[in-house]
């Protein structure tokens, strides 16, 4: 891992998404959201997403001009076309909109289809649960094919992640998670790398578990697995089609619309508890779970029971203005700074 000034990088990150082509207002919403997320900890999901954006801004498949176009408003639910734009810049948007709207009516809930990709899902529900909102995000690819139904060898679905994050008394408890074992990023991290997983979360084309990555670039392709693995995918496999029906069934567009171009649906539900039981009973309530939760007896007494969030939030207080990012993230970034002419900031 090598240290840089969080706001070295930031500037860095902001420089070659405006030299591929995206306005610097929505480059700078774009890349503090990536900063934020290696902050976390997350790296497959930083700035280590930057050279994945860079040929989509150059040819046009992630949009650069313009706003997202309103398909309903009913106040309380909502269905917005993102057009493709950057997905951090439309979930910044979304998010502001439904904390609006259920700070006055108790709950708010938005489909979005066509946006492009968004990212770390727990960077943004933390951007509510720090403002006292319960949120869930859950975002699929029309046009992604990486996990094969339970039973199935052929990829079709994508991993299918969702989040929701909440409000304690202390740090928001963040849960992160998808529909299949691993994520894509994941993959393309130890493909990169030359690693194989130490757990067959791969599925081989002829329906055989690996732990070999690059199943996905045979031909034919192997599969990521669902959740439950060979044993009990079955739990993955519905959990999939729940983020599909959120994000694909009630924004209108999905996978019956024959999509091939890279994007991100996505269903946002924004809550405050104070239109339930009321804020201080909430923050009470899963404030005191979380420490029964920690207190329990560990398998491993050198690892304590560990709450979503805690780690993200160690990862945080430890940043102290720097970003750790892995020998293989600063490599593709080096690569398209050089591409982009961008100079690569010094690391600490």
């Amino acid at each position: 891992m090598t240290a840089y000034q969080r706001d070295d990088l930031l500037t860095f990150a902001i420089a070659l998404l405006t030299r591929a082509g995206l306005p610097e207002e929505k480059a700078a919403v774009v890349a503090e959201l990536l900063v934020q997320t290696d902050e976390m900890g997350v790296t497959t999901h930083g700035v280590s997403l930057i050279p994945y954006y860079l040929p989509e801004l150059t040819g046009g498949t992630m949009t650069t001009e313009g706003t997202h176009e309103v398909v309903q408003d009913r106040t309380v639910t909502m269905v917005w076309d993102g057009n493709y734009l950057p997905g951090h810049w439309l979930m910044g948007q979304a998010l502001e909109v439904c904390m609006t709207r259920a700070a006055e009516f108790g709950m708010a809930a938005l489909s979005m289809r066509r946006a492009h990709h968004i990212g770390c899902l727990s960077t943004l529900t933390r951007i509510a649960a720090e403002r006292g909102f319960v949120c869930y995000i859950a975002t699929s690819d029309p046009s992604g094919k990486w996990v094969a139904p339970f039973g199935g060898t052929e990829p079709l679905l994508t991993p299918n992640p969702w989040a929701v994050g909440y409000p304690t008394e202390g740090h928001p408890v963040l849960i992160d998670t998808c529909a299949s074992i691993t994520t894509v990023s994941k993959v393309r991290e130890y493909i990169n790398t030359g690693a194989q997983f130490a757990h067959p979360w791969m599925l081989s084309a002829d329906g055989a578990p690996t732990t070999d990555p690059t199943v996905v670039n045979a031909s034919p392709k192997g599969t990521l697995m669902p959740v439950g693995g060979a044993d009990h995918g079955h739990k993955g496999f519905a959990m999939a089609l729940m983020v599909e029906m959120l994000t694909q069934g009630l924004s209108g567009h999905g996978r019956a619309e024959d999509v091939s171009r890279w994007g991100g649906n996505v269903f946002l539900q924004v809550i405050d508890p104070e239109a339930f039981g009321g804020r201080e009973a909430f923050l009470r309530e899963v404030s005191h779970l979380g420490d029964l939760c920690r207190a329990n007896r560990p398998a491993d007494p050198a690892r304590p029971v560990r709450m979503p969030g805690d780690r993200a939030q160690q990862a945080l207080g430890a940043a102290e203005g720097r970003v750790r990012l892995p020998d293989e993230v600063i490599t593709r970034l080096a690569a398209s700074a050089a591409e982009f002419d961008v100079e690569l900031p010094a690391a600490v």
